[in-house]
């Protein structure tokens, strides 16, 4: 299921973009301006955002130039009341991956979200990203705020699992079997100790995990 997060000041069309894109099958988060917008894209991982650009607090140039500044490269529709050409540049040279001009019918906003989604999951396989962590797969790199960091293979096919299942519950057993092999015994202590290591090398404060997230008596979760 993708997420998307739906930042937009006007509640009649929040509901209505909220409502038609969950019919569709999305699960999604709306927002209400652009400081909690980027709070937000810093805190979770997104498969697309909905990005209105007039917006209290900052507006949504803004919140695409900060979101691309930090290295995030969740994709962006812009949406606006706006039509002159160059706020479409403007928008475009940020970083949108598309720009929608209000009013704007159901079916063409989901099409343009179907595409996008689609464009960006032909390119997930190869770079992941959040926070300010890009993981290349190509060059088996991680790296944060563009510099390589020191991460070990199995941290690295650690890291691939959480990312691939982001959003989802994973068991210890199951963390064990993949990393490990299923004919293979490791002890639960094991398994903390190598994702301890790898949060203490992705999380802003590792004692707080925003990303690997506990669930007790579960196992764990990526939030990212």
């Amino acid at each position: 299921m993708n997420h998307i997060l739906v930042v937009e000041d006007e509640p009649t069309i929040a509901i209505a973009l909220q409502d038609d894109l969950e019919e569709e099958g999305y699960h999604v988060e709306a927002v209400s301006d652009g400081l909690t917008a980027i709070e937000k894209t810093r805190g979770r991982g997104f498969d697309l955002v909905l990005l209105d650009v007039m917006l209290p607090g900052k507006d949504g140039f803004t919140v695409l130039r900060e979101m691309r500044k930090s290295g995030n490269l969740t994709p962006v529709i812009l949406l606006t009341a706006r039509g002159q050409e160059q706020d479409r540049v403007t928008g475009l040279s940020l970083g949108a991956d598309d720009y929608v001009t209000k009013p704007f019918s159901r079916q063409e906003l989901l099409l343009r979200v179907q595409a996008v989604l689609r464009r960006a999951g032909t390119s997930r396989a190869n770079v992941y990203s959040f926070g300010n962590i890009q993981v290349d797969c190509e060059r088996g790199e991680v790296r944060r705020g563009g510099n390589p960091i020191e991460i070990t293979a199995l941290e690295y096919r650690l890291l691939l699992l959480f990312l691939e299942n982001r959003g989802k519950i994973l068991t210890i057993e199951k963390i064990a079997q993949v990393i490990w092999g299923p004919d293979t015994f490791q002890s639960d202590r094991v398994v903390y100790t190598h994702i301890n290591n790898l949060r203490g090398k992705i999380e802003p404060v590792p004692a707080q995990p925003r990303y690997i997230v506990s669930l007790r008596g579960l196992g764990y979760r990526f939030d990212g």
